[in-house]
Protein backbone atom coordinates (compact mmCIF):
# COMPACT_ATOMS: atom_id res chain seq x y z
CA UNK A 1 0.00 0.00 0.00
CA UNK A 2 0.66 3.23 -0.66
CA UNK A 3 0.78 6.47 0.95
CA UNK A 4 -0.40 9.97 0.38
CA UNK A 5 -0.33 12.81 2.65
CA UNK A 6 -2.21 15.76 1.78
CA UNK A 7 -0.63 19.02 3.59
CA UNK A 8 -2.43 21.95 0.83
CA UNK A 9 -4.38 24.82 1.03
CA UNK A 10 -3.53 27.76 2.78
CA UNK A 11 -4.24 27.51 6.61
CA UNK A 12 -6.67 30.20 6.80
CA UNK A 13 -8.39 29.44 9.87
CA UNK A 14 -4.38 30.09 11.23
CA UNK A 15 -4.11 33.70 9.79
CA UNK A 16 -1.87 35.22 10.27
CA UNK A 17 0.61 33.12 11.50
CA UNK A 18 -0.21 30.64 7.99
CA UNK A 19 0.80 33.74 5.92
CA UNK A 20 4.64 32.66 6.40
CA UNK A 21 4.87 29.77 8.03
CA UNK A 22 3.34 26.07 6.68
CA UNK A 23 0.39 24.93 8.99
CA UNK A 24 1.84 21.67 8.94
CA UNK A 25 4.89 22.70 10.42
CA UNK A 26 3.32 24.61 13.24
CA UNK A 27 4.29 22.75 16.39
CA UNK A 28 2.52 20.22 18.38
CA UNK A 29 3.96 19.82 21.55
CA UNK A 30 7.47 19.57 20.78
CA UNK A 31 6.92 18.22 17.15
CA UNK A 32 5.67 19.44 13.69
CA UNK A 33 2.22 18.71 13.09
CA UNK A 34 2.82 16.40 10.20
CA UNK A 35 4.98 14.05 12.21
CA UNK A 36 1.48 13.14 13.21
CA UNK A 37 -0.05 12.29 10.29
CA UNK A 38 3.15 10.37 9.15
CA UNK A 39 3.64 8.50 12.06
CA UNK A 40 0.17 7.26 11.25
CA UNK A 41 1.18 5.63 7.98
CA UNK A 42 3.96 4.90 8.91
CA UNK A 43 2.44 2.79 11.76
CA UNK A 44 0.40 0.86 9.30
CA UNK A 45 3.66 -0.27 7.55
CA UNK A 46 3.72 1.90 4.80
CA UNK A 47 7.37 3.27 3.25
CA UNK A 48 6.06 5.15 0.13
CA UNK A 49 5.09 8.52 0.94
CA UNK A 50 3.77 11.14 -1.16
CA UNK A 51 3.42 14.82 0.60
CA UNK A 52 1.29 17.00 -1.46
CA UNK A 53 1.13 20.55 -0.31
CA UNK A 54 1.49 24.26 -1.78
CA UNK A 55 4.22 25.19 -4.24
CA UNK A 56 5.46 27.67 -1.40
CA UNK A 57 5.39 24.63 1.10
CA UNK A 58 6.47 22.30 -0.24
CA UNK A 59 10.62 23.98 0.36
CA UNK A 60 10.09 24.18 3.59
CA UNK A 61 8.22 20.23 3.89
CA UNK A 62 10.89 18.57 2.41
CA UNK A 63 13.68 20.67 4.48
CA UNK A 64 12.35 18.83 7.46
CA UNK A 65 11.60 15.13 5.98
CA UNK A 66 14.43 15.07 3.35
CA UNK A 67 14.03 12.23 0.92
CA UNK A 68 12.94 9.39 4.21
CA UNK A 69 15.81 7.78 3.50
CA UNK A 70 16.99 8.37 6.97
CA UNK A 71 13.53 6.94 8.55
CA UNK A 72 13.49 4.05 6.23
CA UNK A 73 11.25 5.49 3.91
CA UNK A 74 11.01 6.72 0.82
CA UNK A 75 8.93 10.41 0.25
CA UNK A 76 8.19 12.06 -2.71
CA UNK A 77 6.72 15.23 -3.12
CA UNK A 78 4.27 17.27 -5.18
CA UNK A 79 2.68 20.23 -6.19
CA UNK A 80 -1.21 21.49 -5.64
CA UNK A 81 -1.18 25.08 -6.16
CA UNK A 82 -4.85 25.59 -5.00
CA UNK A 83 -6.92 23.82 -2.90
CA UNK A 84 -9.72 21.53 -4.95
CA UNK A 85 -10.97 19.32 -2.83
CA UNK A 86 -9.47 16.54 -0.88
CA UNK A 87 -10.14 13.96 -3.64
CA UNK A 88 -8.07 15.69 -6.16
CA UNK A 89 -4.72 14.18 -4.25
CA UNK A 90 -5.37 10.74 -6.16
CA UNK A 91 -5.45 12.77 -9.63
CA UNK A 92 -2.16 14.25 -8.52
CA UNK A 93 -0.86 11.01 -7.15
CA UNK A 94 -2.02 8.71 -9.37
CA UNK A 95 1.62 7.79 -10.34
CA UNK A 96 2.73 7.46 -7.27
CA UNK A 97 0.40 5.12 -6.12
CA UNK A 98 1.02 3.24 -9.81
CA UNK A 99 -1.13 -0.33 -9.04
CA UNK A 100 -1.30 -0.20 -5.12
CA UNK A 101 -4.15 0.44 -3.07
CA UNK A 102 -3.34 3.45 -1.34
CA UNK A 103 -3.86 5.48 2.30
CA UNK A 104 -5.17 9.11 2.02
CA UNK A 105 -3.56 11.27 5.68
CA UNK A 106 -4.72 14.63 6.47
CA UNK A 107 -1.97 16.55 7.33
CA UNK A 108 -3.70 18.46 9.91
CA UNK A 109 -4.96 15.34 11.84
CA UNK A 110 -3.65 13.42 14.81
CA UNK A 111 -4.99 9.99 16.05
CA UNK A 112 -3.76 8.45 19.32
CA UNK A 113 -5.38 5.56 20.74
CA UNK A 114 -4.95 2.07 21.86
CA UNK A 115 -3.89 -0.32 19.52
CA UNK A 116 -4.13 1.94 16.52
CA UNK A 117 -1.41 -0.05 15.02
CA UNK A 118 -3.14 -3.16 14.96
CA UNK A 119 -6.41 -1.51 13.19
CA UNK A 120 -4.57 0.17 11.02
CA UNK A 121 -2.51 -3.00 9.73
CA UNK A 122 -5.31 -5.38 10.21
CA UNK A 123 -7.52 -2.89 7.63
CA UNK A 124 -4.57 -1.99 5.04
CA UNK A 125 -4.29 -5.75 4.28
CA UNK A 126 -5.88 -7.00 0.91
CA UNK A 127 -7.76 -4.32 1.23
CA UNK A 128 -11.28 -4.68 -1.08
CA UNK A 129 -13.14 -1.22 -1.46
CA UNK A 130 -12.60 1.45 0.78
CA UNK A 131 -12.35 1.74 5.05
CA UNK A 132 -13.33 4.79 6.47
CA UNK A 133 -12.84 5.65 9.94
CA UNK A 134 -15.52 7.01 12.34
CA UNK A 135 -15.46 8.89 15.38
CA UNK A 136 -18.40 10.33 17.41
CA UNK A 137 -18.11 14.58 17.47
CA UNK A 138 -20.30 16.83 19.26
CA UNK A 139 -21.71 19.15 16.43
CA UNK A 140 -22.08 16.81 13.57
CA UNK A 141 -23.17 19.20 11.18
CA UNK A 142 -19.65 20.84 10.76
CA UNK A 143 -18.87 17.30 9.76
CA UNK A 144 -18.72 14.83 7.05
CA UNK A 145 -21.35 12.23 8.77
CA UNK A 146 -21.43 8.17 8.30
CA UNK A 147 -24.65 6.27 9.20
CA UNK A 148 -23.56 2.73 9.69
CA UNK A 149 -24.85 -0.49 10.11
CA UNK A 150 -24.87 -3.36 12.73
CA UNK A 151 -22.23 -4.55 10.68
CA UNK A 152 -19.92 -1.64 9.86
CA UNK A 153 -21.32 -1.54 6.47
CA UNK A 154 -21.69 2.49 5.24
CA UNK A 155 -25.19 3.28 5.03
CA UNK A 156 -25.20 7.24 4.18
CA UNK A 157 -22.72 9.77 4.04
CA UNK A 158 -23.74 13.12 4.04
CA UNK A 159 -21.49 16.55 4.05
CA UNK A 160 -21.92 18.54 6.88
CA UNK A 161 -25.91 17.54 7.22
CA UNK A 162 -28.57 19.99 8.66
CA UNK A 163 -30.44 17.13 10.32
CA UNK A 164 -27.62 14.95 11.00
CA UNK A 165 -28.68 10.56 10.69
CA UNK A 166 -26.08 9.99 13.23
CA UNK A 167 -23.23 11.55 15.25
CA UNK A 168 -20.22 9.60 13.76
CA UNK A 169 -17.58 12.13 12.05
CA UNK A 170 -15.90 10.28 9.17
CA UNK A 171 -12.00 11.53 10.09
CA UNK A 172 -9.42 12.75 7.58
CA UNK A 173 -7.78 9.08 7.05
CA UNK A 174 -8.86 6.85 4.19
CA UNK A 175 -8.12 3.96 2.75
CA UNK A 176 -9.11 2.71 -0.50
CA UNK A 177 -8.11 -0.22 -3.44
CA UNK A 178 -6.88 0.93 -6.48
CA UNK A 179 -10.02 1.75 -7.97
CA UNK A 180 -10.13 4.88 -6.35
CA UNK A 181 -8.24 6.55 -8.72
CA UNK A 182 -10.63 5.96 -11.95
CA UNK A 183 -12.86 7.07 -9.55
CA UNK A 184 -11.39 10.21 -8.75
CA UNK A 185 -10.50 10.63 -12.36
CA UNK A 186 -14.16 10.90 -13.41
CA UNK A 187 -15.44 12.95 -10.68
CA UNK A 188 -17.23 15.77 -12.00
CA UNK A 189 -16.42 18.99 -9.51
CA UNK A 190 -19.06 20.00 -6.91
CA UNK A 191 -20.79 23.50 -7.13
CA UNK A 192 -17.61 24.99 -5.46
CA UNK A 193 -15.44 23.30 -7.97
CA UNK A 194 -13.53 20.89 -6.44
CA UNK A 195 -13.23 17.00 -5.72
CA UNK A 196 -15.21 16.07 -2.75
CA UNK A 197 -14.08 13.42 -1.18
CA UNK A 198 -17.34 12.52 -0.29
CA UNK A 199 -18.46 11.96 -2.79
CA UNK A 200 -15.43 9.34 -3.50
CA UNK A 201 -16.91 7.47 -0.85
CA UNK A 202 -20.80 8.12 -2.01
CA UNK A 203 -20.08 5.68 -5.45
CA UNK A 204 -18.26 3.28 -2.85
CA UNK A 205 -21.31 3.29 -1.12
CA UNK A 206 -23.76 2.75 -4.13
CA UNK A 207 -20.91 -0.65 -5.08
CA UNK A 208 -21.34 -1.89 -1.63
CA UNK A 209 -17.99 -1.52 -0.47
CA UNK A 210 -17.77 1.03 2.00
CA UNK A 211 -17.36 0.05 5.53
CA UNK A 212 -16.44 2.51 8.67
CA UNK A 213 -14.26 1.22 11.52
CA UNK A 214 -15.60 3.05 14.80
CA UNK A 215 -12.57 4.46 16.90
CA UNK A 216 -14.95 5.25 19.49
CA UNK A 217 -14.53 5.40 23.30
CA UNK A 218 -10.19 5.98 24.57
CA UNK A 219 -9.62 6.99 20.88
CA UNK A 220 -8.52 10.42 20.53
CA UNK A 221 -8.83 11.90 17.13
CA UNK A 222 -7.88 16.37 16.54
CA UNK A 223 -8.13 18.04 14.06
CA UNK A 224 -5.59 20.31 14.41
CA UNK A 225 -6.54 23.68 12.05
CA UNK A 226 -7.74 26.23 14.10
CA UNK A 227 -5.65 28.06 16.49
CA UNK A 228 -7.92 26.43 19.47
CA UNK A 229 -7.43 23.13 18.36
CA UNK A 230 -4.15 23.34 17.47
CA UNK A 231 -3.53 24.72 21.30
CA UNK A 232 -5.70 21.75 22.47
CA UNK A 233 -3.75 18.98 20.39
CA UNK A 234 -0.50 20.76 22.41
CA UNK A 235 -1.99 20.00 25.88
CA UNK A 236 -2.91 16.44 25.05
CA UNK A 237 0.32 15.17 23.66
CA UNK A 238 2.23 17.05 26.24
CA UNK A 239 -0.15 16.19 29.24
CA UNK A 240 0.12 12.25 27.85
CA UNK A 241 3.67 12.40 27.39
CA UNK A 242 4.62 13.83 30.97
CA UNK A 243 2.37 11.11 32.56
CA UNK A 244 4.06 8.25 30.66
CA UNK A 245 7.36 8.82 29.82
CA UNK A 246 6.56 7.87 26.25
CA UNK A 247 6.48 10.41 22.87
CA UNK A 248 3.47 10.41 20.87
CA UNK A 249 4.35 10.09 16.97
CA UNK A 250 8.53 10.18 17.63
CA UNK A 251 9.27 9.51 14.01
CA UNK A 252 12.47 7.60 15.01
CA UNK A 253 11.31 5.46 17.45
CA UNK A 254 8.25 3.96 15.12
CA UNK A 255 10.90 3.60 12.36
CA UNK A 256 12.80 1.12 14.79
CA UNK A 257 10.39 -0.37 16.05
CA UNK A 258 9.39 -1.23 12.93
CA UNK A 259 12.28 -2.55 11.76
CA UNK A 260 12.75 0.08 8.96
CA UNK A 261 16.04 1.32 10.80
CA UNK A 262 18.61 -0.02 13.23
CA UNK A 263 19.30 1.04 16.53
CA UNK A 264 22.92 2.42 15.73
CA UNK A 265 21.11 4.30 12.66
CA UNK A 266 18.28 5.78 15.25
CA UNK A 267 21.40 6.91 17.60
CA UNK A 268 22.35 8.95 15.06
CA UNK A 269 19.62 10.62 14.46
CA UNK A 270 19.44 11.00 18.17
CA UNK A 271 22.91 12.62 18.00
CA UNK A 272 21.59 14.96 15.46
CA UNK A 273 19.02 16.35 18.25
CA UNK A 274 20.93 15.60 20.86
CA UNK A 275 20.56 19.48 22.25
CA UNK A 276 16.98 18.95 22.82
CA UNK A 277 14.60 16.98 25.14
CA UNK A 278 13.31 14.83 21.73
CA UNK A 279 16.90 14.12 20.68
CA UNK A 280 18.07 12.70 24.12
CA UNK A 281 14.50 10.84 24.20
CA UNK A 282 15.52 9.34 20.65
CA UNK A 283 18.91 8.48 21.98
CA UNK A 284 17.46 6.57 24.94
CA UNK A 285 15.21 4.74 22.65
CA UNK A 286 18.28 3.73 20.36
CA UNK A 287 20.03 2.40 23.76
CA UNK A 288 17.02 0.56 25.21
CA UNK A 289 16.64 -1.33 22.03
CA UNK A 290 20.52 -2.37 21.16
Amino acid sequence: MKGIILAGGKGTRLYPVTLAVSKQLLPVSDKPLIYYPLSALMLAGIREILVISTPWDLPQIRRLLRDGSHLGLRIDYAEQPEPNGLAEAFVIGAEHVGDDPVALVLGDNIFHGYAFQEILQRHTEDIEGCVLFGYPVRDPERYGIAEIGADGRLLSIEEKPRTPRSNRAVVGMYLYDNSVLDIAKNLRPSARGELEITDVNRVYLERGQARVIDLGRGFAWLDAGTPESLLEAGQYVQTLEHRQSVRIACLEEIALRMGFIDADSCARLGQELAGSAYGQYVLSIAEQLR
